[in-house]
């Protein structure tokens, strides 16, 4: 057994992580989440009264209290996805982005090496700090192409730009200090769980409520989907598996326009939850206005995960789909709490 703890394990990948490690590993899991608006415990519900489980409500930059953390907990691994992730919200106010993204990063890697440099021989050869990142800041493909893991950096948004500060910064403390450390740069995530902001649940919801259902610019814009619990497991993978100081990239090779995508749930929703007042639920899209720096194409190349640890994503994108539009059909109850607020008024002020 180890002890692992999960930063941002309260979002969406974060959760999906804590939930996997609870029921398929007998490992030890620590969860730290700030609890901002993306934070909801409601989604470690199923794995909550676990006695390997435990949750503390603490903010990344607050270094006095993640070094007590580190003190009092003394993981074996940590798996770091605490971020601010949306881009439209830094457009509009890119300060949290950098620090949570970079200030907390560079927090962690400070208190993760100092923890490091204390442990016993066995256990310090065995560390590892895993860093999870994104795609964005490769920037935009064009209409071939893939993205690798020696892919140039070039960020086209302030969310991307955070990530690659966040990345250098993992690479500096490695090579300069030695820390045992890995990094992955994944594709879209979807899945169960997933806040409605993002593009797939905001869809599924507006179209289940009878509402617009925007769509940037033309639609064309690519992006490759990659299912949240697939990722998980690759995550945990590169965690126990990964070569120190190695980069990998996660995706599933499913391209997708966004109109195609908006389609698809649109089509699926008419089977499954077919509503006479609305008719056919594509009627409901509408094009907006595109959002400042929107990269045209993204797709990853994940062929070094699968041929150096051997991952491959499980689902297809055509099954995937299908479930993550059920499952938000029958969890109604969680993403209504989701969008009143009450899920924030009951977690508040919670810590374990």
């Amino acid at each position: 057994m180890k002890k692992i703890l999960v930063t941002g394990g309260a979002g969406f990948i974060g959760s999906a992580v804590s939930r996997l490690l609870i029921n398929s590993s007998p490992h030890q899991v620590l969860v730290v989440d700030k609890l901002t608006y993306a934070g909801n415990l409601e989604s470690l519900s199923p794995v909550s009264k676990d006695s390997r489980y435990a949750f503390s409500q603490i903010d990344i930059v607050d270094q006095p209290a993640i070094k007590n953390l580190f003190s009092q907990f003394s993981p074996d691994i940590v798996v770091h996805l605490a971020a601010e992730s949306h881009v439209d919200r830094s457009i509009d106010g890119p300060d949290d982005f950098i620090r949570t993204n970079v200030v907390g990063t560079f927090v962690l890697l400070q208190t993760a090496l100092e923890h490091w440099r204390g442990l016993a021989a066995e256990r310090k050869k065995s560390f590892r700090f895993l860093h999870v990142s994104t795609d964005e800041v490769f920037g935009s493909l064009g209409s071939d192409g893939f993205f690798d893991e020696e892919t140039s950096y070039r960020p086209n948004s302030p969310y991307a730009a955070s990530k690659a500060s966040s990345d250098h910064l993992v690479r500096a403390w490695h090579h300069t200090y030695g820390l045992p450390v890995g990094i992955t740069n994944s594709s879209n995530n979807y899945g169960p769980y997933q806040f409605p902001e993002k593009l797939i649940p905001l869809t599924i919801i507006n179209a289940i409520e009878g509402k617009s259902l925007p769509v940037y610019g033309t639609g064309e814009n690519i992006r490759d989907w990659l299912h949240v619990d697939d990722h998980a497991k690759a995550l945990l993978l590169v965690a126990e598996n990964g070569g120190l100081g190695e980069t990998y990239n996660i995706g599933a090779h499913n391209e997708r326009t966004n109109i195609a995508l908006v389609k698809a749930i649109c089509a699926l929703l008419d089977e499954l939850a077919p509503n006479a007042s609305i008719g056919r639920h594509e009627s409901l899209i509408s094009f907006v206005t595109d959002r400042p720096g929107h990269d045209a194409r993204y797709a990853v190349n994940a062929e070094k995960i699968e041929r150096d640890l051997g991952w491959r994503p499980r689902r297809s994108f055509e099954v995937g789909l299908r479930e993550t539009v059920q499952w938000y059909l029958d969890n109604r109850a969680w993403w209504d709490r989701v969008r009143s607020g009450a899920y924030r008024e009951k977690q508040s002020g919670i810590a374990v």
